[in-house]
């Protein structure tokens, strides 16, 4: 069963606002990570590396919390409860685009050092439960 963003939320995920992913470690404990987001329909769709923490976390166990927190209004928030789904295709684009959306460069020249980077990894969160006052 998939849960629906309010039209706010909608919004706000459509502005350059950070989101902050939990993630379950393999001893049960949370990671969080601070994210770029973009919206696709009512799913979120972020970025990472193959072979970082939470794309190895997502692959073990695709539960993942995403927090929504607008930083001109830090009592407001979003938290988007969901299954991540996992895939190489579209990683650079991805990437790129979210980069243009939060820095205005391509994320080649935002980061040059990236360069080294492993292959990007889209990570596609379906939403089972959105809670919060957004």
């Amino acid at each position: 069963m998939t849960a629906s963003l309010s039209d706010d939320l909608k919004q706000l995920l459509d502005s350059p606002v950070f989101v902050t992913v939990a993630t379950i470690q393999p001893d049960g404990s949370p990671q969080v990570s601070p994210v770029w987001v973009k919206r696709d329909g009512d799913d979120l769709l972020f970025s990472t590396t193959l072979g970082r923490r939470k794309e190895a976390n997502l692959r073990r166990d695709p539960r993942v919390s995403v927090v929504i927190q607008p930083f001109d209004a830090p009592y407001t928030y979003a938290e988007v409860r969901g299954a991540a789904e996992l895939t190489t295709e579209g990683g650079q684009e991805l990437i790129d685009e979210l980069s243009r959306k939060y820095t205005g460069k391509p994320y080649a020249d935002f980061n040059p050092a990236s360069s080294g980077d492993a292959p990007r990894v889209v990570v596609r969160v379906t939403p089972r439960k959105v809670v919060g006052s957004i």
